[in-house]
């Protein structure tokens, strides 16, 4: 499988990444472990998780079994060095983590210890902030997200602030490197200067939604990404599994994430259906399986480091390595590009 220099860092991962989400809920320990071995045989080597997960739902019983399940499989197999691990500090807003309290240098070396002894290691390859202080655009919100009571003194000095706790944990041999998460462009951008300001780690990716239904990014996410060597780490390349198919018709499959949330995080709706049986009927005209196609396209664009997909059953984990080394041609990406144009901003 075709591996990428994340962000210009030295640090090669596969194009496509495992993500991690629904190990503890929708996945047994047994399942996750199984799925970990798989990937590494068709060799995926990179392993994305959050000290929140898993979901499905979100609570305080469950916060932390994610990556205790992938700790017990380092622990068993001893191949730690096989994996490329990135996980995340969670931010203001959950209650039942450090009280809701936002990411501050206060809270990283204790937040990093804690996903390290669930995790059993000694490092951490990629660490990053799972969402800004000072809010985003991300999961919806960019339909009615304000700026403008932000405080950009404030905003400078925490990051200035949350670099120097990072690049202690750097020297300290904790983490490796540095990543962002449901960023914007112009925050791409601070971080970067805030980082050769402080002599703080830059950050080498950013962890947005991205697929075809979701194509935010295309704009001035992308510039900085170029500019500043900050690699996409999409997640959502199926659109929750919109771009499957699965859901088409007023299909609910049982297990599936829509028998347990209702509107997919915002992303249900006419509008949506209507954009996936545009997409369905490209995969058809050429032939191509629609999980292939989406999650093949968001590996062949141009600011793109990894793709996060994630599985709940085996038979999903081999569809999804089917897109391995995909290549679709101008004819494929015109027609997606007319799709997305015909129907753009689904949800």
């Amino acid at each position: 499988m075709k591996k990428n220099d994340l962000g210009g860092s030295g640090l090669m991962v596969s194009e496509l990444c495992l993500g991690s989400m629904t190990w503890g809920t929708q996945n047994t320990v047994d399942e996750a472990h199984a799925q970990i071995d798989r990937a590494l045989e068709a060799g995926i080597n990179f392993i994305d998780t959050a000290e929140m997960y898993p979901v499905n739902p979100i609570s305080a019983e469950t916060t932390g079994r994610t990556e205790r399940i992938i700790g017990l499989w380092n622990e068993r197999d001893g191949r730690r060095d096989d994996v490329v691990l990135a996980t995340k500090h969670s931010g203001a807003g959950v209650a039942h983590i450090r009280d809701g309290a936002p990411i501050s240098s206060q809270t990283i070396a204790q937040t990093i210890e804690g996903s390290l002894r669930r995790l059993k290691t000694d490092w951490i390859d990629l660490y990053q902030f799972h969402w800004p202080n000072r809010g985003s655009y991300m999961f919806r919100k960019n339909w009615t997200y304000d700026p403008s009571d932000q405080n950009r003194a404030e905003t400078m000095a925490h990051m200035e602030d949350t670099l120097g706790a990072l690049q202690a944990e750097v020297k300290r041999g904790t983490i490796r490197h540095f990543g962002l998460s449901n960023e914007s462009a112009w925050g791409m951008a601070q971080w970067a200067e805030a980082a050769k300001r402080t002599g703080g780690p830059h950050p080498i990716s950013v962890q947005n939604e991205y697929s075809l239904m979701c194509r935010m990014a295309d704009t001035d996410v992308a510039e900085a990404c170029i500019n500043e060597r900050i690699d996409m780490f999409a997640f959502s390349p199926l659109a929750t599994g919109l771009l499957t198919g699965k859901y088409q018709g007023g299909a609910v499959p049982e297990g599936s994430r829509l028998s347990l949330n209702e509107d997919l995080g915002g992303r249900k709706g006419p509008r949506a259906f209507e954009a996936v049986d545009a997409y369905l009927k490209v995969a058809e005209t050429h032939g191509l399986d629609p999980v292939h196609m989406a999650l093949a396209w968001c590996c062949q664009r141009p600011f793109m480091g990894s793709v996060i997909f994630g599985a709940t059953k085996m038979s999903q984990l081999e569809t999804a390595l089917g897109a391995a080394d995909l290549r679709l041609g101008d004819e494929v990406l015109t027609a997606l590009d007319e799709v997305n144009r015909a129907h753009p901003l689904p949800y």
